[in-house]
């Protein structure tokens, strides 16, 4: 539809000598910015419009008025980037390749403002942004006479995370089945069962100060004492005294 060409090319001047192919080139053009300027008077919000002289008939002339309304400062915006270059930290919340070109991506805008970093200081600072158990993979780099490129960096870096998550996951695998003898969880003691040992034998046991029956004498059911019966306990008759039971016959 050619609705750039007001942008593209200057205005044609047209003269009483002008062929019909330079009219319907100063035409279209014209039609180019009157379409260029309606677009971009809908496009932007009415507080901006009454800002912008009615006089500028030129859509070019008007977007540049426009543009210098919003000039930033160049070096507010270079301590910017270079402040979230610096205190960029990777967290292992996305994809390391993507952090990296995200990195990247911000030493491109500075580059723009005129402001030169190499691509060695990107990788210097891109593997000090690493974690800590990336530790290994730095000392390897700095025992390298050889210096990598972005590309390489990135490449390696993808490499040594998805060791890093094997080894993570084997990590995890060993100290599962640590835990199981011969594939078959281990039962644990049951507790239960030796304190139900202990009870029984200590009830067993014969109470101190009273003697042991023999296997020819009665025993009392009721102070386990060697010698006599229930019914012929003393403790026993003092017991019913106590609780107010008729007297049993004394023993003879």
């Amino acid at each position: 539809m050619d609705l750039d060409l007001a942008f593209r090319e200057t205005c044609p001047t047209i003269t009483d000598a002008s062929t019909s192919d330079q009219k319907k080139e100063k035409e279209k053009w014209d039609r180019s910015n009157r379409m260029s300027l309606m677009i971009m008077k809908r496009s932007i919000p009415e507080v901006f419009r009454g800002a912008i002289s009615e006089s500028i008939l030129s859509a070019k002339l008007y977007l540049k008025d426009i543009e210098e309304r919003f000039v930033k400062s160049e070096k507010g915006e270079i301590g910017t980037l270079l402040t979230k270059l610096v205190s960029m930290k990777y967290k292992e919340k996305g994809n390391i390749r993507e952090y990296i070109m995200e990195m990247s991506n911000v030493v491109s805008k500075l580059r723009a403002l005129k402001m030169e970093i190499s691509d060695d200081l990107l990788v210097h600072l891109a593997l000090i942004s690493l974690p800590s158990h990336f530790g290994q993979f730095k000392i390897s780099y700095n025992c390298q006479k050889d210096k990598w490129t972005i590309n390489e960096l990135i490449s390696h870096c993808v490499e040594e995370e998805e060791r890093l998550k094997r080894d993570k996951t084997e990590n995890v695998y060993v100290a599962t089945t640590s835990k199981t003898k011969g594939g078959v969880k281990r039962k644990k003691p049951d507790k239960s069962k030796d304190t139900k040992a202990a009870v029984s034998t200590q009830q067993n046991k014969p109470d101190k100060g009273k003697s042991v029956a023999k296997s020819d004498e009665p025993v009392c059911f009721f102070c386990n004492g060697a010698g006599h019966k229930k019914k012929y306990c003393q403790a026993y008759h003092a017991w019913r005294a106590k609780k107010g039971l008729p007297k049993l016959p004394e023993a003879k």
